[in-house]
């Protein structure tokens, strides 16, 4: 089991890579959830780095020579699929997808730092865009971390921003039924803190 200040410790030995390259990056997945939903065990460092087609190459590559791959094919499968999968020093997992849609640099360019401890802060995306990705991936995990963001950021969130970035998304993927899914979640939500209230 890999502790949570392991794993973002781990996160800014990644952010400051990409720092030293002057990339473009946000943290996603388990790391944002800890700032914006309720924090919960994570074992793996989820980021997006901006990479257009046709330039991946150059940051896998780069990637490659410091971070270990957790599989003897990584570079053919990031080059594939545009998803590096390599671990820091410590073994900690780090997946990095390699963005370059719409979607994914208007995320990084909406991410801001958070500081988790002192002195130690990480670039993450908005809770927004949070929510985006994780009604796109549509996993049972990700449907609980949304329901808890929407509870701890209630009266804070944007939704013409998660409604405009998500329908195309859902739409392409063949899923526009999840943003009814959202929907009813967020009235559900509604319902429950108004009791609480």
């Amino acid at each position: 089991m890999i502790h949570l200040p392991r794993v973002l410790a781990a996160a800014g030995e990644v952010q400051h890579f990409c720092r030293q390259q002057s990339w473009h990056f946000c943290f996603i997945g388990g790391v944002a959830v800890q700032r914006w939903g309720e924090p919960r065990l994570t074992q793996y460092v989820d980021l997006t780095l901006l990479a257009r087609f046709g330039s991946e190459e150059a940051f896998v590559d780069l990637r490659l020579k410091a971070f270990v791959p957790r599989r003897a094919d990584a570079r053919a499968f990031a080059l594939s699929r545009r998803v590096l999968l390599i671990q820091t020093r410590e073994n900690v997992g780090v997946d990095v997808a390699l963005g370059a849609f719409p979607f994914e640099e208007r995320s990084v360019q909406r991410a801001s730092e958070w500081t988790w401890s002192e002195a130690q802060s990480l670039i993450n995306c908005s809770a927004e865009d949070l929510i985006v990705h994780k009604a796109f991936a549509g996993r049972d995990q990700d449907w609980a971390d949304i329901e808890r963001v929407l509870i701890r950021q209630h009266g804070k969130l944007d939704w013409k921003v998660v409604r405009v970035e998500l329908s195309p998304l859902l739409e392409l993927k063949g899923e526009p039924e999840a943003l009814d899914k959202l929907e009813r979640m967020l009235a559900k939500v509604k319902r429950w803190l108004r009791t609480k209230s």
